[in-house]
């Protein structure tokens, strides 16, 4: 399946949202500290209603850690300034599928690591800031596991 990572997120319920969405589609959740939040947040564990039990969910120190760990082929960096729609990526198991925290996205160093092979938008009308960071994600994953026929799905 597909790797989600969140670059230092910072809100709960986005974060809760997540880990609701990789329960039900399996995907693995990365969270990039620092994190704005504690795990065990009320806000949180709202979120993800039930759902953290039947989740993965992985905590690295950074980015670099996770890199390591994953040792992805493709990391695909989601930001409103992305080259490619989302849309129009033929996604593969095991991408990495990269998100920014919640106020400003990914960091400029981040977005030109040598191992982010693609910047990735998803379009929105003109004047509009970003999406909601679960939002994106959600949309992004089922796009992803779309393309693979909704594999190990019911």
């Amino acid at each position: 399946m597909f790797h989600l990572m969140f670059h230092e997120p910072c809100i709960p319920p986005n974060t809760g949202n997540a880990i609701r969405l990789v329960a039900g589609t399996g995907c693995e959740l990365h969270l990039i500290e620092p994190l704005g939040f504690d795990l065990s947040e009320a806000k949180l564990r709202r979120a993800g209603l039930d759902y953290h039990d039947l989740a993965s969910v992985r905590v690295h120190p950074n980015l670099e850690t996770a890199f390591e760990v994953i040792r992805p082929e493709r990391v695909l960096a989601f930001s409103t300034q992305g080259e490619v729609r989302y849309t129009d990526v033929a996604y593969q198991p095991g991408d990495v599928l990269l998100f920014g925290t919640e106020p400003t996205g990914l960091p400029e160093e981040v977005l030109t690591d040598p191992r982010v092979t693609a910047r990735v938008r998803i379009p929105l009308v003109p004047g509009r800031r970003s999406m909601n960071l679960s939002n994106a994600a959600a949309v992004t994953v089922y796009e992803a596991w779309r393309q693979q026929g909704f594999s190990g799905g019911v």
